[in-house]
């Protein structure tokens, strides 16, 4: 009765096997493996097979069609992990109308812990100090939304960060015109 019950336990164990690996609906898909910026051609090194159970809603390219898509432009900048998508590819349509992109150099302690792409700053120009040590307060612009897209350390040696910036096309040529130190605020989305 002992070797009856193992034996059918072994049995029912092998029967689901059996059912589990015919019924895995993932397919190997095509994912991005390290960022890419929109417009920049794609290479080997920026995708990777992934596998995913489809949601027939969202037409992912396959990752046996890898060759057809090298050497092809994301519309958008891809982050690392994002699915690729036939229509994320074609022409530059980033950034959108109405928008620009501006890198801004910012002092050490100027730029706040947990900044990361795709974070919400506000960006605020620094008061000067005249040679009393007021400041011109008044002549302060306003802070100026942004959203942050890319961060690299200054080369200059002196700490300095350069952080790129999504934000509306007027405010990014008055940012880029300043000429006075900037400090980073990140706020919630």
């Amino acid at each position: 009765m002992l070797v009856g019950g193992l034996l059918s336990i072994l049995l029912c164990a092998g029967i689901f096997a059996v059912v589990q690996l015919r019924g895995d609906a993932r397919i190997q898909v095509l994912a991005i493996a390290r960022a890419v910026a929109a417009g920049q051609p794609l290479t080997a090194d920026d995708l990777k097979a992934v596998r995913v159970v489809p949601d027939p809603s969202v037409p992912l390219v396959k990752a046996v069609e890898v060759d057809q898509v090298i050497g092809r432009s994301p519309a958008v900048p891809l982050a690392p992990g994002t699915l690729l998508a036939e229509s994320q590819l074609g022409p530059a349509s980033w950034p959108g109308a109405g928008q620009a992109v501006v890198a801004a150099v910012f002092k050490p302690g100027a730029v706040p812990a947990g900044l990361a792409p795709g974070s919400h700053a506000l960006v605020v120009t620094v008061a000067k100090s005249d040679v009393t040590g007021t400041s011109d307060a008044t002549s302060t612009p306003q802070p100026v939304a942004a959203t942050v897209v890319d961060i690299t350390e200054g080369t200059d040696g002196t700490g300095t960060t350069i952080v790129s910036l999504l934000l509306a096309r007027a405010d990014a040529t008055k940012l880029a015109g300043a000429g006075t130190d900037l400090s980073l605020v990140l706020v919630a989305s």
